[in-house]
């Protein structure tokens, strides 16, 4: 039993970053077999086919990635597809373990590994045990709102935001930016700014160095590739390894779920 479903692109993410994302993660898909040519058609619409998956000998079953989302696809005898959701004789859908397996938890090591290998400027304790990263423009409201509302979690050790700076919000937002990642304590100017936030905030870089300026554009790439369009971009990892995205500042009560419990 199928529940059908057409893949569409969720926004933020395109099928290229997320054919990016898994490029160093993904081998040869068909195993040992002849590529199904309703698969080349999917490619060329945007599906990204990672690797093919054993469901017994009536189907193929492949998995993707559309958009940011792992998808499974299956190609029957007569060389047609059903892209969608497997379900048993019960209801309840089947092959979600192996899709994060194959897809998902390869997409979450390959984003999370860049966000660690970014630019960010910490806010907190680096030895607390929850680490946060935040898309952030120094001229955001709601990215200040965010780091109000996050005092609790933070000022008690139980968390660490770690703060991608982007200039996208005003003209001196980049420079607002290059004044932090400049400052000889980033982490104090992060502070300065937030403080002062209802007064202007920090004051500008009156330059942005070659430095700032690559950081900034590596930033708002990586928060392009990641799937946010907006600051803040918030992004967390679960237990199982998994990442959860939350774009813009989240409500009071999805507060717990990005920082973890008080």
């Amino acid at each position: 039993m199928f529940s059908r479903s057409m893949f569409q692109p969720r926004s933020g993410m395109s099928f290229g970053m997320a054919a990016a994302l898994l490029s160093a993660v993904t081998g040869v898909y068909a195993q040992g077999a002849a590529q199904p040519q309703v698969l080349k058609a999917l490619e060329a619409q945007g599906l990204t086919v990672v690797e093919e998956f054993d469901v017994g000998s009536e189907l193929r079953a492949f998995a993707g990635v559309a958009g940011d989302q792992p998808i499974a696809v299956y190609v029957t005898s007569d060389g047609s597809a059903v892209v969608g959701t497997r379900l048993d004789a019960s209801g309840a859908p089947v092959d979600v373990a192996t899709l994060q397996e194959l897809v998902a938890k390869p997409m979450s090591e390959k984003t999370w590994a860049a966000l660690e290998n970014a630019t960010w400027v910490l806010d907190g304790d680096a030895e607390a045990p929850r680490v946060v990263y935040t898309f952030s423009d120094a001229n955001c409201p709601f990215c200040h709102r965010f780091w109000e509302a996050a005092r609790p979690w933070v000022d008690s050790g139980k968390v660490q935001l770690r703060h991608l700076f982007v200039g996208v919000i005003k003209a001196d937002s980049p420079a607002k930016a290059a004044a932090i990642l400049e400052a000889d304590d980033p982490s104090a100017a992060l502070l300065e700014n937030e403080k002062n936030f209802a007064r202007g905030g920090i004051k500008p870089a009156s330059s942005i160095s070659s430095r700032a300026q690559r950081i900034l554009d590596e930033n708002q790439q990586l928060m392009q590739t990641t799937g946010f369009r907006g600051t803040p971009g918030i992004v967390v990892r679960e237990s199982d390894g998994l990442i959860r995205k939350f774009n813009g500042m989240p409500r009071p009560e999805q507060m717990a779920e990005v920082m973890g419990p008080r």
